[in-house]
């Protein structure tokens, strides 16, 4: 027997004075409710109810029972009744930790149609360029460009980030079109670091995947400076292409040759 439900019954017993109203009421027998009734006080040593063939009625422990524990009942109702207004209609504070660029270009802008979707939820972006343990940090979620390790949380696949290689008409107008991963050996190439190893850059090739490791002058820890220097002219480099979504619809950066292969090695884009 459930221990609430069992008290309950009990109490609307003591409400009703009788054992069949309360049957009738939530559509079981009556045998049912005195099997809850008689559980309830075997479980606290103590008779509640007198039994007769003609009454009900509660003895005195019964009646200081029913005058306590019917203030714990209308504590659970509102406690209930919360939860559920809570589900229907979130509310509270959210920390989410993602990276910056990912953040600025892509979270950030849909946050006006997310307010006003769940006006009572307040936001919190931890913007980190790097994996936050979020048990230890005490944040509710983080967004996640990468093929995730087996782990005790919770995850859920939202997309895939697919990387192209980029760069400005202008710098491939004097530097050259890359086609054949080898020419990038002559190019400038600008790097990401992550743990201050430059990320290789992946081709798939007629042979299978291809990896090839950039070098150049100009490195960076954060996506978003690899993105100010593309756009600064200052050569290619192998990047998501939602860091560059608008440039590329706007032809303000090109894919081309070599750049157009397809993405040999996407990264899931997901929530923890």
């Amino acid at each position: 027997m459930d221990r609430l439900d069992g008290i309950r019954v009990f109490t609307r017993v003591a409400e009703t004075g009788s054992f069949s109203q309360v049957a009738r009421e939530i559509n079981v027998g009556q045998p049912a409710i005195s099997k809850q009734v008689a559980s309830l006080e075997s479980h606290l040593g103590v008779q509640l109810i007198h039994r007769t063939s003609r009454n009900v009625r509660l003895t005195d422990a019964g009646q200081r029972y029913y005058k306590s524990i019917k203030h714990v009942l209308a504590d659970v109702e509102m406690a209930e009744n919360l939860a559920i207004q809570a589900a229907a209609k979130p509310s509270g504070r959210l920390s989410v930790t993602l990276s910056a660029g990912f953040g600025r270009l892509q979270i950030v802008p849909l946050l006006p149609e997310f307010h006003e979707r769940f006006p009572d939820i307040s936001l919190d972006l931890i913007v980190a360029d790097r994996f936050v343990d979020l048990v230890e940090e005490g944040i509710d979620l983080a967004i996640r460009i990468a093929n995730l390790s087996d782990s005790s949380l919770i995850a859920r696949r939202i997309g895939f980030s697919y990387r192209a290689t980029v760069a400005t008409p202008a710098y491939l107008a004097t530097a050259g079109v890359p086609t054949d991963p080898t020419d990038l050996n002559h190019h400038a190439c600008v790097l990401y670091t992550f743990q201050r190893s430059p990320n290789p850059w992946f081709y798939q090739t007629p042979e299978g995947v291809l990896e090839f490791q950039p070098s150049g002058r100009f490195r960076a820890t954060d996506a978003e400076n690899v993105r100010a220097g593309i756009l600064s002219g200052l050569g290619i480099a192998q990047a998501p292409r939602w860091l560059f979504s608008k440039e590329l619809a706007s032809g303000e950066l090109v894919v081309h040759g070599l750049l157009a292969q397809p993405d040999a090695d996407p990264r899931g884009v997901s929530r923890r």
